[in-house]
């Protein structure tokens, strides 16, 4: 399977999400790659702790090949080269987890015929070698965008089960962007119908998950007062109304992210140690990240919204 994951702007925990989402895949034993098609900002591998990559790699990433400068674009075992110890030990019975990075210093550019068909021939391959292949695109209207969109159209990959991930902060302004960003003019539905898409089939693919989600009943907000606690349930109300209103509400949600200090103060990723060992990351958070790798790859979890 591959998953689009995208998001109506910057700053919504995307890719971190994205990427925790790819690691908690290769835990269960499933074959993970994460490809950086972040071409404003491929930071993947800060997330991953590869420190050679951290801002992207230098002429032989996703940009070099989709220009057609490189055959094959650099791939990366995170598990073999990440400085982070924790994650050095392979658990026994995990995947592979392999990061695609792109290039430092590049920015977005254009489709055209043969950077499409170049990016179609590298989801086919990629496709063909791991169990999900995790796509982590730029935020808003994107070129990155409309490159996977005309790519997913051709014949080659219509058979392929391809899903989006719209993801998305609990707030006003990114309720409402995120709509946009698939309903509205230039957006998800329109650029995949003038690529070829079926708008119906389209829409069916497209799912929602929420990021840093404030739980007012959660242990950690213990200490809010009554007066606190009664905005943040009239907040909450609101904008679920707001939600249902722009077509992003609980009929299309995947699942939610709830507000972590470690996530909000160093993007990683996070595992078992940091809750039961470290104990800086909370339990919630983890479980559901865990609930979300699983249900993504459910094509029934998909259809049951």
């Amino acid at each position: 399977m591959i998953i689009f994951a995208t998001s109506d702007k910057g700053g919504t925990g995307r890719s971190v999400t994205s990427s925790n989402l790819a690691y908690r895949q290769a835990l269960q034993g499933k074959d993970a790659c994460y490809l950086d098609f972040d071409f404003g900002s491929p930071t993947s591998g800060a997330i991953f702790d590869l420190s050679e990559v951290q801002a992207g790699t230098n002429g032989d990433g996703m940009h070099t090949y989709l220009a057609g400068g490189i055959p094959e674009p650099r791939t990366i075992n995170i598990w073999a080269e990440t400085q982070r110890e924790s994650l050095r030990n392979r658990p026994a019975g995990a995947g592979r987890l392999t990061l695609v990075p792109g290039d430092r210093g590049g920015g977005e550019f254009p489709s055209s015929p043969e950077v499409v068909q170049r990016c179609v021939d590298l989801l086919v391959r990629l496709d063909e070698t791991y169990e999900l292949v995790l796509v982590d695109l730029s935020a808003g209207r994107s070129y990155a965008t409309e490159i996977v969109l005309e790519a997913t159209a051709r014949p080659q990959l219509r058979d392929t089960e391809a899903r989006w991930v719209v993801f998305h902060r609990w707030t006003r302004q990114h309720i409402v962007a995120a709509g946009g960003l698939v309903h509205g003019p230039q957006g998800i539905l329109d650029t995949g119908v003038l690529h070829g898409h079926n708008r119906g089939e389209l829409l069916e693919k497209i799912r929602y998950v929420r990021t840093a989600v404030l739980d007012p009943s959660a242990a950690d907000q213990a200490g809010l007062r009554g007066e606190q606690l009664a905005w943040l349930d009239v907040c909450n109300k609101r904008l679920q109304d707001l939600a249902s209103t722009h077509k992003v509400g609980r009929v299309h949600l995947l699942g939610q992210i709830p507000l972590d200090p470690v996530l909000q103060w160093q993007e990683q990723l996070l595992t078992n140690d940091d809750v039961w060992l470290h104990r800086t990351a909370n339990e919630r958070t983890v479980n559901a990240l865990e609930e979300l790798a699983k249900k993504i790859v459910d094509v029934s979890a998909w259809e049951g919204l």
